[in-house]
């Protein structure tokens, strides 16, 4: 089975690529060493903002957003993390070569396909549920709700987040229940089956340099 098509099963994590963009589109410094909910929060209110000011963000430019997606959001998520719950098992396969074409490669086909897709969303409000830290606590999950215009069912986006030296990352999103990293690991694990880590990274290199690029997971179609 193809990663094509298993794409469906990646959708049901509705607003996926609207929690990622929500969470990471601010300056990096001024919010480094907010408690987690506070990040969240002030990032949410930021992106509004640069979408509402940004004329080409508002129009759908994927290169605009593309850049942004790398500035912003890359510094914030924890891709080695993320890689390495995605790929599973096999992680401990790979050579260390391999692990970094793994993480560059993911890395590449969510800027890529979050880019393509967030023209998709406008005039939403997000709510962040205030969260209690403790001092230890180095593994959070940060909830929020999705509220999309139309009368449509508000979507629940759950920010697993890690601590670092300084500063919070995150590591999956879970929507509406379902895992970013589950839902992909389902699919990498297939493809390690056929072809081997070489396999996996050989598709996700012709995903990343197809002309079209891949929906992303959790994207549902407007």
């Amino acid at each position: 089975m193809q990663i094509a098509n298993a794409l469906p099963a990646m959708r049901r994590c509705a607003g996926h690529l609207l929690g990622m963009i929500a969470l990471l589109l601010a300056p990096l410094v001024a919010i480094a060493q907010s408690a987690p909910d506070a990040l969240v929060r002030a990032v949410a209110d930021d992106v509004l903002r640069i979408v509402q000011q940004d004329q080409a963000l508002r129009e759908g430019d994927k290169a605009r957003m593309a850049q942004l997606i790398e500035e912003k959001i890359v510094p914030h998520f924890d891709f080695e993390r993320m890689t390495r719950l995605a790929v599973g098992r096999s992680w401990r396969e790979a050579t260390p070569a391999q692990r970094q074409t793994l993480i560059e490669q993911f890395r590449t086909l969510l800027v890529r396909s979050y880019s393509a897709a967030y023209s998709a969303y406008r005039q939403i409000v997000i709510d962040v549920k205030p969260l209690k830290v403790q001092p230890s606590d180095d593994d959070v999950q940060v909830r929020t709700e999705i509220k999309l215009p139309g009368g449509a069912p508000p979507i629940r986006i759950d920010y697993s987040m890690v601590k670092g030296n300084a500063d919070w990352k995150v590591y999956d999103v879970v929507v509406d229940g379902v895992s970013m990293v589950t839902t992909y690991r389902n699919t990498f694990t297939e493809e390690v089956r056929k072809g081997g880590v070489d396999g996996l990274i050989k598709t996700l290199s012709d995903m990343n340099t197809a002309r079209t690029p891949p929906p992303a997971a959790g994207v549902t179609n407007k």
